[in-house]
Formats: structure tokens, C-alpha cells, sequence
């Protein structure tokens, strides 16, 4: 399993593990605004799905740029969580079937000021870091309203991997 195979299973099962908490919290908790970049739990989520969306788009050449971005704000959990799952299933998917060839693959980012041009390794990369860096934000949000977080960074060491990660490391999972 390669290093970007791991990563995106690890977000996948970080991302599964912070809406199962999430889906603890009162809604009007879940939906309260907070001192953060979004201003609330349900647009960093939105946030996160949607730059997902759009650097995948970018990695597969699929041509939408960023018109992933002109829709309306998802802001219930039952609508962010499926999205979010299939997000992170395509991006393991994508992880999965990299070729040396594709990871040092050109690829063109659609800009506000115009398109540039980025390679896949770092892209990935940066969509990792950048998931990792808004978990974290609301991660921060849950304990301000409250409501305890879930542990998100036992998964790559065999000791004190949790029962539910261990499900995401294995190439046998049903993603």
C-alpha cells in the first residue's frame, strides 16, 4: 500500500470518525456559530468538501474548475456526511490506482486570477494537509460548544490504533 493510499484512508476514517461525533451534538450546537474561519461547523465542513471536489477535479482533468464552488452551502449533517464519504472513497480510489507516471503528471489548477499549473504529488499532498488543517478547526468548534472530539490521530502506528481505524488500513476494506 503506498504512502497516498495510507493518507487517503486516513482521512477517510478521520472524516468518518468526526461526523459519527458530530452526529452526537444537538443541532443547535452543530449548526452555532464559532470564533474560526468559517464561522461555523457546517461551512468548514461545506469548505472541506468542496476544495476536496475541486483538486480531484483538477488531479482527474474532469474540466469543471471552479464552478464545483457555484452551489448552494450544504448545511445538514445528513446531506455533508454522504458527500463527504463519497469524496473520500473517490479520492482512495484515485490513491489507489496512482502510477509513477500520474503522480509526476501536469496538471491544471483553474484559478480566480487563471490557470496554473501544479503536478499531482504535491497537489495530493497539499489536499491531505489542508483536510487535516480544517478537522482541526473543527475539532476546536466541538470543544468550544461543549461536546468532546474524537480522537483523530491514531492510525498509522500499530500501537494505539484504534478498533475503527484498523478497518480503513487493510486493501480489503469495501471502499
Amino acid at each position: 500500500m503506498t504512502p497516498y493510499l495510507q493518507m487517503a484512508l486516513n482521512n477517510a476514517w478521520a472524516n468518518a470518525t468526526l461526523y459519527e461525533a458530530l452526529g452526537q451534538m444537538p443541532d443547535d450546537a452543530f449548526a452555532a456559530e464559532y470564533p474560526s474561519f468559517f464561522g461555523s461547523i457546517p461551512a468548514t465542513l461545506d469548505h472541506i468538501l468542496m476544495v476536496d471536489l475541486y483538486y480531484m477535479d483538477a488531479m482527474k482533468g474532469a474540466g469543471k474548475g471552479r464552478s464545483v464552488f457555484e452551489k448552494d452551502d450544504l448545511t445538514a449533517l445528513a446531506d455533508l456526511a454522504p458527500a463527504q464519504a463519497g469524496a473520500d472513497m473517490a479520492l482512495a480510489s484515485f490513491c489507489r490506482d496512482l502510477t509513477p507516471e500520474t503522480l509526476n503528471a501536469a496538471i491544471t489548477i483553474d484559478r480566480r486570477d487563471g490557470p496554473t499549473t501544479e503536478v499531482v504529488a504535491p497537489t495530493l499532498l497539499h489536499l491531505f494537509q489542508h483536510q487535516i488543517h480544517h478537522r482541526g478547526q473543527v475539532h476546536g468548534m466541538m470543544s468550544q460548544a461543549g461536546h468532546a472530539p474524537p480522537q483523530l490521530d491514531d492510525f498509522f502506528l500499530d500501537f494505539g490504533r484504534v478498533p475503527s481505524a484498523q478497518a480503513y488500513w487493510t486493501e480489503e476494506t469495501a471502499w
